[in-house]
């Protein structure tokens, strides 16, 4: 894609047009930005990622171009959740009731979708509603379904999240992590399955994401503008020729997204049967404590990060160089960063210190 200065973080007109959008594949470095990416969409226990830059860094557009290597799911078609069919345990109470009582699904193959979290909704847009006067006079419970119901088994995207009011953060931080979302009013509730991977992205200048909703984000890279010549001069190139015919330049990484597509899939089979031994938990343990990491969300996440990029690489076993190619993304953001202090401590130089003690190779 054009990377980052060559791509602009909303759609171009031709794009609307033609409907094409810039091959994830076709995007030129960036590397964090579209591992961290594809991480999440091969393990959304992996707790989604953030994206921080300037303007003119690709990261819109990696996001949108995000859906289209992502394999079809099936789906009950008529759930306005989108179902599994085949998963009673993430369903909706609905369709576990009408799959209980013996009935046959209707089902349909759909591609995911980047479903947009616009800067000025409100928390009932958000989260859905309930009609409160029908709930109490004739005691029916309507629900009026929201950006989380139709986000489920999607891609949630929210650009400037830092710019967001901080409690809706929380309602999409917390839906994220449980994986459903609910809904009380009055006494009345309502709840049903949103699983999504949350991407957001917001331009530091504009304004921080206060410590405590950073934190709860899985993974945040920072996303600069390409420096060398070479990679600039493709960057542009790319653009041009995406803009100058967006379909001869899509079918020339046909190939690329097919195959990115597969390594995804893969992934997503192999997870379960990856392994990460005891050093590498020790490893893993030892640079949270020695970068004084409050909690164990970085515990958890590296884990879960390094698990998952040894399964899209088809290695069985989590290494230490596996651990090493995560862990900036996974604990950069969970640092105390404390005012006047004389030197910060650095993730790469933990990790190579803590690896050195444990007598680790990398």
């Amino acid at each position: 894609m054009t990377d980052h200065h060559t791509t602009h973080d909303t759609p171009t007109a031709k794009e609307s047009r033609t409907g094409g959008i810039f091959p994830f594949t076709a995007i030129v470095d960036q590397t964090e930005m579209k591992r961290a990416l594809v991480l999440n969409a091969i393990n959304q226990g992996v707790g989604g990622v953030l994206l921080r830059g300037e303007r003119g860094t690709a990261k819109s557009t990696a996001v949108r171009a995000l859906a289209e290597v992502l394999p079809n799911i099936e789906a009950v078609a008529d759930c306005p959740y989108g179902c599994p069919p085949d998963d009673r345990d993430r369903m909706c109470s609905e369709c576990r009731e009408r799959c209980d009582a013996g009935e046959s699904l209707p089902t349909e193959t759909r591609p995911m979708r980047v479903i947009d979290l616009p800067l000025n909704a409100s928390e009932d847009r958000v989260v859905g509603s309930i009609d409160l006067e029908r709930a109490v006079q004739a005691g029916e419970r309507e629900f009026e379904s929201g950006i989380l119901a139709e986000a489920n088994r999607n891609i949630l995207y929210v650009d400037e999240v830092n710019l967001l009011d901080d409690h809706i953060v929380d309602v999409l931080l917390d839906a994220a992590a449980m994986g459903e979302n609910i809904v009380e009013r009055e006494g009345v509730s309502v709840r049903h399955p949103s699983e999504f991977i949350l991407v957001g992205t917001m331009n530091p200048e504009e304004g921080d994401l206060r410590p405590q909703l950073l934190d709860r984000f899985g993974l945040v890279v920072d996303v600069e503008g390409v420096s060398e010549v070479d990679d600039r001069v493709e960057i542009t190139r790319r653009r041009a020729a995406f803009e100058a015919d967006p379909d001869a330049f899509r079918a020339a990484y046909e190939e690329a997204q097919a195959a990115l597509r597969e390594d995804i899939v893969a992934g997503r089979e192999r997870l379960p049967r990856v392994e990460l031994g005891d050093d590498v938990a020790r490893l893993i343990a030892g640079m949270n404590i020695e970068l004084d990491v409050d909690g164990h969300r970085g515990d958890i996440t590296l884990r879960r990060a390094a698990r998952t990029l040894a399964a899209l690489e088809g290695d069985d076993e989590v290494t230490a160089r596996t651990v090493r190619r995560v862990a900036r993304m996974a604990l950069d953001h969970r640092l105390q960063r404390l005012p006047f202090e004389e030197e910060e401590q650095d993730v790469m130089s933990v990790f190579h210190d803590v690896r050195r003690e444990l007598g680790l190779e990398d």
